[in-house]
């Protein structure tokens, strides 16, 4: 079924509704069999309604099975220079849309636009990848990471609010080069396997080069800004310049809390990453711990704090940020400075949930973060709502909290604009990097499907996700690497983990 404006009531446009609420020309009409589309999605109420996917008598077409039903569909389809593929839904900017083709050159989205006209004009181009039942959106952004944490992920279970000083600490001194590479591309591959196209490492305490780092994600195949802690004022030139130009890599400046700087630095590392277009990665207001220490030796509450150093920009990423004041979330929109919410990290060891619908409202910048507890992109969106009802939209009545597409731009685009990487990365949308997933959308918990940006936010599951491609090359096939052995990495970490920790005397909290 249709509305007058041509949004179905799953709420996907067709090409010609789309192209007409952008403003652009309408698409010359193809026939529905040079698109790869099937009859089932002809007059349904939503991609898998009554009469559809599943939804009754002659229901039973090609595209309505599961995925075994495409047996042409393989990782080689997504290899070379080229590629034309043509998905049954793509997630635009504006929401999703049907008839819509997207043409990959050289690992950058060079076209997007209905199917019909570019399948014309690129007749004598690669042959079209037709993806019926499949849905191409936008890679997640993890804005907050700590890649050589993946060791101790468990360590952190039941621990009071506050534990650098007692567990990532002495997990990351324990760390050699070979175990901060193998950290991070554990941490990479499992980011991967979530659906995560992009990470930002938030900077380590490791007594190793970052190099270790860059290379785990390298190889690992996700694109990475790579924080470098400069606390003492000194190495963030050189940082800077180092991985300048990097296809995957991207450089950024780091101080763990402002606490652990001078102002003057802070101030200076603020300028320097301003001036070169990079981010300054820092925990702010990250439970009460941190609020009050800052208060103690500052005197001022951490935003306020850099708010007053001059040291608030669009260059500076705030970590966390779930205590904030009402002057300090105005300091952040004045500035333009953004956050990285991360809700399952205040479930699983903070203390209070950011108010990130409030921040939306207000115009602060934010993206979604997982602080390393859990490389799931779909479970991250689930979790950034979950927390805001709960937190927040309980005790206001809100029942909307923001909607899926709240949650899905801002762990895609907006995770990307936050990180610096607003032109690189995030959306589907030509000259941006092919960096995306390709989603079964014939499964169960999608049928009958209403309103596909929110399903993807409470129903959707990385079990979904068919490829991951970043820079347009193919990462994850189903699950796993086509090009490198993963099961090897991981006994290897699951022997050289342990040892770690071992060495590493953490001290735990044991509740009783």
């Amino acid at each position: 079924m249709q509305r007058p404006d041509g949004e179905r009531l799953d709420g996907i446009r067709s090409a010609a509704a789309h192209d007409a609420a952008s403003g652009a020309a309408p698409a010359e009409a193809g026939p529905r069999g040079g698109l790869g589309r099937r009859g089932f999605l002809a007059g349904v109420a939503g991609l898998t309604g009554a009469g559809g996917l599943l939804g009754g008598p002659g229901a039973g077409t090609a595209s309505a099975q599961p995925r075994d039903a495409h047996p042409a569909l393989r990782p080689d389809h997504f290899a070379g220079p080229r590629q034309l593929l043509v998905p049954e839904v793509v997630l635009l900017p504006d929401g999703p849309v049907r008839d819509h083709a997207v043409l990959v050159e050289h690992g950058t989205f060079r076209e997007v636009g209905p199917a019909a006209r570019l399948l014309a004009a690129h007749r004598a181009g690669p042959a079209p990848i037709r993806l019926p039942g499949h849905l191409l959106m936008p890679g997640f952004v993890d804005a907050h990471h700590h890649l050589t944490q993946s060791f101790g992920k468990a360590q952190s279970f039941g621990q009071p609010s506050e534990i650098f000083k007692t567990v990532w600490e002495p997990l990351e001194h324990a760390l050699d080069e070979e175990s901060a590479y193998l950290s991070a591309k554990l941490a990479a591959l499992e980011a991967l396997r979530g659906g995560f196209t992009t990470v930002a490492d938030a900077g380590t305490r490791a007594p190793v080069d970052v190099a270790a780092i860059a290379k785990g994600t390298e190889e690992a195949g996700i694109r990475c800004v790579l924080g470098k802690i400069v606390s003492a004022g000194t190495g963030g030139p050189a940082h800077l310049a180092r991985w300048h130009g990097h296809p995957l890599v991207h450089p950024s400046l780091a101080i763990a809390v402002p606490e652990d700087a001078t102002g003057p630095v802070i101030k200076r590392t603020a300028d320097l990453c301003a001036e070169a277009g990079a981010v300054l990665q820092i925990h702010v207001n990250e439970h009460l711990a941190s609020v009050e220490r800052s208060l103690k030796s500052v005197g001022r509450r951490p935003v306020d704090y850099l708010h007053h150093l001059g040291a608030l920009g669009p260059h500076t990423l705030g970590a966390h940020a779930t205590l904030l004041t009402p002057t300090e979330m105005r300091q952040l929109a004045d500035t333009g400075a953004a956050i990285s919410y991360n809700p399952v990290a205040s479930a699983w060891k903070g203390n209070a949930v950011a108010h990130a619908t409030m921040l939306a409202a207000l115009g602060v910048r934010f993206g979604t973060g997982t602080d390393g507890t859990r490389g799931d992109g779909f479970r991250l969106v689930d979790a950034a709502e979950t927390a805001q009802r709960l937190a927040y939209g309980l005790a206001s009545g809100d029942s909307v909290c923001g909607a899926g597409e709240l949650w899905l731009e801002h762990a895609t685009a907006g995770g990307a604009d936050a990180l610096g990487l607003g032109r690189v990365t995030g959306r589907i949308a030509a000259g941006r990097a092919a960096d995306y997933l390709l989603v079964d959308l014939a499964v169960p918990e999608l049928a009958p499907s209403y309103d596909l940006r929110w399903e993807l936010v409470r129903l959707a599951g990385r079990d979904q996700i068919r490829a991951v491609v970043v820079g347009g090359r193919l990462r994850i096939w189903e699950g796993w690497p086509p090009d490198w052995d993963a099961r090897a990495l991981i006994a290897r970490a699951a022997t050289v983990g342990p040892e770690v920790v071992a060495r590493a005397k953490i001290q735990r909290v044991e509740p009783r």
